[in-house]
């Protein structure tokens, strides 16, 4: 008798294990889905105001459409590295602007949230928190980071969806236009639908002062449908990869090796009057490990 209820916990135990499995394989299939050449439509619109102020301006509703590659970057047992590249202007002569990036890692611990004012904050959470969880780490342009967070993928009727709340800086269509505000508390789901996949949004525009409740000043509705298309239309973009990544790949490792240090992190907006990016955008400069973590750790407030 004690040997058949040993037995079956074993049998149990195996069968968890193996449900555990199938589902991080399920986790792992839908993130490595948002990989390919999609038509993206952009939507963003100022739902509700919340400022007593009859002189308050709300944001424009803003529509834009691109082409766009998402390059698988890394592929490891916990780890999936996705690479946004748009591809903007004149078909036959198509500029590629390296865009944002996502990095999906299995039941994460590390996180940096944002706290306003280009200050992260270093969370180290339980591992019973995010057990069965990916972490969704998304960067700027420069690889320097944006936003954080950690959630269960989702497969029910059909759908698969990832959704979080997490902090965040103005998206760039408005820190050049707004600074009535200073944090973005971002509601992001990214669900993989039969054509591609949608990152839907419901965000809050926040003023974030320390000691102080956060205000609510305004909030909006984001909806950007990736439709997927053949993948010889992202040929530009795929051949900008071929001839940057090592140099990217070397932004990545710098950026890590800051990360890796486990502490709140705080960045210049500008060195010498200039934003990260436009140093490490150069097609001449910047192209050894050396100026790369140079340039990168002058930008990281001691």
């Amino acid at each position: 008798m004690k040997h058949s209820f040993i037995l079956g916990l074993v049998a149990l135990m195996f069968a968890g294990q193996a449900e555990a499995q199938s589902k991080k394989k399920q986790d792992q299939d839908a993130i490595k889905n948002m990989c390919g050449c999609y038509e993206v439509n952009f939507n963003f619109a100022e739902t509700f105001n919340y400022v007593k102020d009859s002189a308050y301006v709300p944001s424009e509703v803003k529509h834009d459409r691109g082409l766009e590659w998402v390059e698988l970057v890394e592929d490891s047992k916990d780890k999936i590295a996705l690479q946004h590249l748009l591809i903007v202007g004149d078909a036959a002569h198509p500029h590629i602007v390296k865009h944002w990036r996502q990095d999906w890692e299995y039941e994460n611990t590390d996180l940096y949230l944002y706290n306003g004012d280009n200050v992260w904050n270093y969370v180290n959470l339980p591992k019973s928190e995010v057990k069965g969880q990916w972490s969704q780490k998304v960067f700027q342009v420069d690889d320097s980071p944006r936003y954080e967070g950690s959630a269960s993928w989702v497969h029910v009727d059909g759908k698969s969806y990832w959704e979080n709340t997490t902090t965040a800086p103005l998206p760039r269509r408005e820190y050049t236009q707004r600074s009535d505000y200073n944090v973005t508390v971002r509601r992001n789901r990214q669900e993989i639908t039969k054509t591609g996949w949608i990152h839907d949004q419901d965000n809050d525009k926040v003023v974030r002062e320390t000691g102080k409740d956060d205000v609510l000043v305004a909030q909006e509705k984001g909806y950007n449908t990736y439709k997927k298309v053949e993948d010889a239309k992202c040929k530009a973009a795929q051949d900008y990869w071929t001839k940057t990544s090592a140099k990217w790949a070397l932004v990545r490792a710098k950026w890590d090796e800051v990360f890796a240090r486990d502490t709140n992190l705080n960045l210049e907006e500008k060195v010498d009057n200039k934003q990260l990016y436009k140093y490490l955008f150069s097609e001449d400069a910047y192209q050894d490990e050396a100026a790369i973590n140079e340039v990168i750790e002058s930008f990281v407030k001691k």
